[in-house]
């Protein structure tokens, strides 16, 4: 009789008890003795290193039947603790629960207050940094991008830190708290006169009647901005995978199903609270005005705040651990190191991999990353149990083949840098609507800041008739299950990303013809005779592009990556909205500097009458084209595979995704 897990020292009695203590990396101890008195007494002294061995997917090789009720409590959500007494022949049992549905409300409402406080300053901000900062729309527009560029950047940190270091729990509450102090900070911006240089009537289009903000200002302006990106950068990563931590029971024969049922109401809460932000809190800020719009989402996210609080002695707080960014770098440092070793041949006893992995030598491409997983000398390299006494100088053949993965991937993905760029164009739309007439339907009218939301419904319209119609009509043509290939859709993305900004250049021009032929030239605040209705296609078309094209780049990183890279699919995309935030700042400061040139008025002037945003639409249109043919190369070389190139053969674990890193609902900041 014993008791087994992986690494784990197992020590037998004669007297039909039996004894586990973990060794492993987490330094957790768990001891168990059951003595032959099996209905009268059991000692349990246990921590959290079972629950910890079912996290890291350890094995219980063997227990017996009789104890199946031990076995229970260790893997189910009930931590079960049994103290005897064997001179009293007392038994006293106290059942701790934690995790479970009950925690789902406090998770869910702190994604979805920080959702409608985040959302709800981001879309309008625009007006706010040119009305009340006498900033001109380029250098708002500049600030915007870099702001998001940093906020999308930021939560791939974050879920390496929660991953390796913290832990989800701490890298969320140190984030809510953050994000609640940068909120605050903006939203004193407003409430403070002289936290803002004096307001400008914006009479003049180069706005030179205008006082700038000076030093203090603009710092603490960029506080806010600085703690709210920090504070995006925890909870967007850790949320969504923290949540699935408190229901994630494998022994439950309807996990599947109860993920399944938290993922809807997750995402449902998010579509909600997003649509919500664009109509109600932006409708507040143009009626209300600014003390009071940014006073909501204060008041949201300390109700975010609070919720997630309020539920933590409840949740299941996972302890942090190895992540794949610190295995990719271990390969880069052991290529380096070890960039002077011959390669052994193929069918060599030199290559290092895991017990029972099918991978027992590396593939030929990309060959030189194979030095990172030679053993030079099984005594110097490896430890008693086998395993790199340095992992940052000899890795596994399966973590050597998980970066090539990586690499052959990237021409792909960096084609989503260009179409990120041209779609998060958020803040010009804002400004064109603001100066035509925002009457939807009779006297309803819509606030500049809420038209992005038919982009938002457009995509999640799209998905829904893909997914329950298209897709079994198209797989009748194409023969794939799925319809279109996920390289088709992202290929359709980019071409109607096109066609959307070519539209948006479309109207644009018309719109500044109307406003000169109405003698608005010298009247930027002068609202044209054109309905901003106009501006519906150019947003329904992002929306389309959006649904095609960021879908389809996480659909073809799923589909060839192994089990164990999942989570690197929503850090690319993730990574790639960061990367087309900062080209699409680039691209703003260029076509201003250059533009302006000899004393004309910029295409990006903050007089939208005396400049040209029509043509500078038209170059986005003409970048997505030069992409697409860049896109055509890339997919030709990638070639067509639908799987991935190697079978692990091991029972790799699953690492758990943040799909709010890299939430196809990017152009709403979420």
């Amino acid at each position: 009789m014993c008791c087994q897990l992986e690494n784990t020292n197992v020590i037998e009695s004669p007297l039909l008890q039996f004894t586990c203590m973990e060794r492993g990396r987490h330094g957790l101890t768990s001891k168990v003795t059951v003595t032959n008195e099996q209905q009268q007494r059991a000692t349990i002294y246990t921590s959290s290193a079972i629950r910890q061995a079912q996290l890291h997917h350890q094995s219980i090789a063997y227990i017996p039947s009789d104890y199946s009720e031990i076995k229970s409590s260790w893997l189910g959500e009930e931590r079960m603790e049994i103290v005897a007494d064997d001179q009293e022949q007392t038994t006293q049992e106290v059942t701790r629960k934690k995790g479970g549905l009950r925690t789902m409300p406090f998770i869910i409402a702190n994604e979805t207050f920080e959702k409608v406080a985040g959302v709800g300053l981001h879309a309008n901000l625009i007006l706010y940094l040119r009305n009340e900062y006498n900033l001109s729309s380029a250098s708002g527009a500049y600030i915007l991008s870099l702001w998001g560029a940093i906020s999308n950047f930021m939560p791939i940190l974050g879920a390496l830190l929660s991953d390796s270091y913290l832990g989800r729990f701490r890298v969320i509450a140190s984030a809510t708290l953050i994000s609640l102090l940068g909120i605050i900070v903006l939203w004193l911006t407003a409430f403070i006169p002289n936290a803002r240089p004096p307001h400008c009537a914006l009479a003049k289009e180069n706005m030179q009647a205008c006082v700038s903000p000076n030093r203090g200002q603009l710092f603490l302006l960029f506080s806010s901005f600085a703690l709210l990106s920090i504070g995006a950068g925890g909870i967007r990563p850790c949320s969504l995978a923290f949540g699935a931590d408190q229901i994630d029971n494998p022994t439950n024969p309807n996990n599947q199903r109860t993920l399944q049922t938290f993922f809807n109401w997750y995402y449902a809460s998010v579509g909600i609270s997003v649509m919500f932000s664009v109509l109600a809190i932006v409708a507040i800020q143009d009626v209300a005005g600014w003390v009071v719009g940014f006073g909501v989402p204060v008041g949201f996210m300390l109700l975010s705040t609070i919720f997630f609080f309020s539920g933590s002695s409840l949740y299941i707080k996972v302890k942090a651990k190895k992540s794949l960014v610190t295995g990719f770098a271990q390969v880069i440092v052991a290529t380096w190191k070890n960039r002077n070793l011959a390669l052994p041949p193929t069918d060599s006893a030199a290559w290092y991999h895991h017990k029972g992995s099918k991978l027992v030598a590396p593939t030929k491409k990309l060959g030189f990353l194979n030095k990172a997983c030679v053993i030079r000398n099984p005594e110097k390299d490896l430890d008693c149990d086998g395993l790199p006494k340095d992992p940052w100088r000899l890795c596994t053949i399966k973590q050597v083949e998980e970066q090539k993965g990586l690499i052959r991937v990237i021409p792909i993905w960096s084609t989503g840098i260009v179409i990120a760029a041209t779609l998060n164009q958020h803040a010009f739309p804002v400004l064109q609507a603001n100066t035509m007439d925002r009457h939807l339907i009779g006297s309803l009218r819509i606030p500049a800041g809420s038209y992005g939301v038919f982009g938002l419904l457009t995509l999640l319209l799209w998905v829904a008739i893909y997914d329950r119609k298209l897709v079994p009509l198209l797989a009748k043509f194409t023969n794939r299950p799925r319809g279109l290939s996920n390289e088709q859709r992202m290929g359709m993305g980019i071409l109607i990303s096109c066609i959307a900004t070519a539209t948006a250049g479309v109207v644009e021009n018309k719109r500044r013809a109307t406003a000169l032929r109405q003698g608005f030239a010298d009247h930027p605040r002068a609202v044209v005779d054109m309905s901003a209705n106009w501006l519906l296609p150019q947003h329904c078309l992002v929306g389309l592009a959006e649904a095609l094209n960021i879908i389809g780049q996480i659909d073809f990183f799923y589909s060839h990556f192994p089990k164990s890279m999942k989570s690197i699919a929503m850090a690319l995309l993730a990574l790639g909205a960061a990367v087309g935030d900062l080209v699409a700042s680039l691209i703003i400061g260029i076509v201003n500097d250059v533009t302006k040139r000899g004393g004309k008025a910029s295409w990006l002037s903050n007089n939208l009458n005396k400049g040209h945003y029509d043509y500078y639409y038209w170059l986005l249109s003409l970048l997505n084209v030069a992409n697409f043919f860049y896109y055509l190369l890339c997919s030709w070389a990638f070639g067509n595979k639908d799987e991935k190139e190697y079978d692990d053969g091991e029972a790799m674990e699953e690492v758990e995704m943040h799909p709010s890193i890299g939430s196809p609902i990017r152009r709403a900041g979420v």
